[in-house]
């Protein structure tokens, strides 16, 4: 069976697709990201999509529900590489991606995971010293 590959990079998961992805692929790549979100406590989920040219209506629900879900599990998620025609295709289609945020490449969106971590940390912290 087919999966698209999970990295860890610290607290954060990477992934990369690099393919078209058909809808059991999808829907395994939704199953195997909360999944590994539970299993390492990752905090940031950063999905690279540069190499998508096309995303469905099914495709954008995926990813808004790896948002969800993962921000259920207290972990943020970001989009990153999205094509011209895929941000035009999502906003006609009514998708608003929700708990997703997005990013232009790779290493913004690390940026921002990381922005989104430490103001959740910071807001922790305060929240312990207040106590």
């Amino acid at each position: 069976m087919d999966r698209i590959p999970i990295l860890r990079m610290g607290k954060f998961l990477l992934v990369t697709i690099q393919i078209d992805l058909y809808d059991r692929l999808a829907t395994n790549l939704e199953t195997d990201l909360v999944q590994m979100v539970n299993k390492t406590g990752a905090k940031g989920v950063l999905i690279d999509i540069s190499a998508l040219s096309i995303v469905d209506s099914f495709m954008g629900r995926i990813l808004g529900n790896i948002g969800s879900m993962s921000k259920i599990m207290d972990a943020e998620t970001v989009v990153v590489g999205m094509q011209p025609a895929v941000a035009i295709t999502l906003i006609e289609l009514g998708l608003e991606l929700k708990g997703v945020h997005t990013a232009l490449n790779v290493e913004r969106g690390m940026d921002l995971l990381m922005h989104k971590i430490d103001l959740t940390d910071e807001t922790v912290q305060d929240e312990d010293s207040t106590e």
